[in-house]
């Protein structure tokens, strides 16, 4: 998606050879319009497979996940990190490592939320290592629901998580592809 990449060229920043920095639009502040303009390009990608649900993970995945499921006129539910007073005891929970804040961090959603009749569509902004997706992609299994695919935002192809999840059979999809982060520069895949 070129105006994906045109904003990430504009506003992204290397931090190191394995992380980039896209907080100016997707992780800490957000750009509407561009959000609205990614979830226009799932749901165009997507519309084939008849999700029923949208499923992201809190807290930078959701304002994507919203783009995606208005779109596609479906309900979105995010896995919450913490479990509040007012959660569902019957709840789906895996426990997952985050690549870049350096935790491991239960994930939880509400097993009335997403059930054997729906069919879950993953999206996500960032994808390095995969375990954020792999723990939400265990969710889907547990509940009994079909897996329609997992969209990625921004995917570090120089790492395995996009890898390891298409290796298992599961559609994936990214709107940009990075193919490395050498000499403070970031370098895409051709569209």
């Amino acid at each position: 998606m070129e105006l994906l990449k045109e904003r990430i060229i504009e506003a992204g920043s290397v931090v190191s050879d394995q992380v980039v920095k896209l907080d100016a639009i997707l992780n800490h502040q957000v750009d509407p319009a561009l959000i609205v303009e990614m979830g226009k390009e799932f749901a165009r990608r997507f519309i084939e497979s008849a999700p029923t649900k949208i499923l992201t993970i809190e807290s930078s995945g959701i304002p994507l996940a919203f783009a995606v499921a208005n779109e596609l006129g479906v309900p979105f539910v995010f896995a919450r990190r913490k479990k509040s007073v007012t959660m569902d005891e019957n709840t789906y929970c895996e426990r997952v490592p985050s690549f870049t804040k350096g935790i491991v961090t239960d994930i939880m959603v509400s097993s009335q939320y997403i059930t054997p009749s729906d069919r879950v569509l993953i999206i996500d902004d960032i994808i390095a290592n995969g375990d954020a997706a792999r723990g939400l992609i265990r969710i889907v299994e547990r509940s009994g629901a079909v897996l329609t695919g997992v969209g990625i935002a921004v995917e570090k192809a120089f790492q395995a998580g996009g890898r390891s999840i298409r290796e298992q059979g599961i559609r994936t999809e990214s709107l940009v592809t990075i193919t490395s982060l050498e000499n403070g520069k970031i370098h895409f895949a051709d569209c």
